[in-house]
C-alpha cells in the first residue's frame, strides 16, 4: 500500500511534535540526569530529527508539485530518524555502548534517502 501525501505531512508534523518534546526534555529535564558526551549525543539527536523531520514534511510538497515518486526517501528518512536520533536519544539516558553502535545505520538511511531524491530529481529534471 502506497503511503498517500496527505498521510505523509500528518506523519511529518508528529515526527516534529516529537522533535519538539524530545527537545525540551533535553533542555529541561535531561540537563540534571546527564553531562558532557551524552548530553552533546542527546542534542545531535534532536538536531538531525528536526533536520529530517523538516525534510519528511517538504518531500510530499516536492513530489506533488513535480509528480515525482519521494516515497523511498521518506521512508528512509523515517528508518534514519528512528536509528540515528532515538538511538542518540537511549544511548545519552541509558549510556548503554549498544545503542551508539546502530547509530550509524540511521546516518546512512538519512544519506540513501538523500540519494535517492537526487535521482530522482535529477531524472525528471532530464526528461
Amino acid at each position: 500500500m502506497k503511503l498517500k501525501y496527505g498521510h505523509m505531512l500528518s506523519l511529518a508534523c508528529f515526527m516534529l511534535f516529537l522533535a519538539v518534546a524530545l527537545g525540551a526534555f533535553g533542555a529541561h529535564g535531561l540537563k540534571e540526569l546527564v553531562t558532557g558526551k551524552y548530553l552533546e549525543t542527546y542534542k545531535t539527536g534532536v538536531t538531525y530529527h528536526f533536520y529530517h523531520s523538516f525534510a519528511l514534511l517538504i518531500l510530499p510538497i516536492i513530489g506533488k508539485t513535480f509528480n515525482i515518486n519521494v516515497r523511498g526517501s521518506f521512508y528512509f528518512f523515517i528508518a534514519g530518524i528512528i536509528l540515528f536520533s532515538f538511538n542518540c536519544y537511549l544511548y545519552a539516558i541509558l549510556q548503554v555502548k549498544t545503542f551508539a553502535m546502530i547509530v550509524p545505520l540511521g546516518g546512512f538511511s538519512f544519506l540513501i534517502g538523500w540519494l535517492m531524491l537526487a535521482l530522482t530529481t535529477l531524472k525528471t529534471s532530464e526528461g
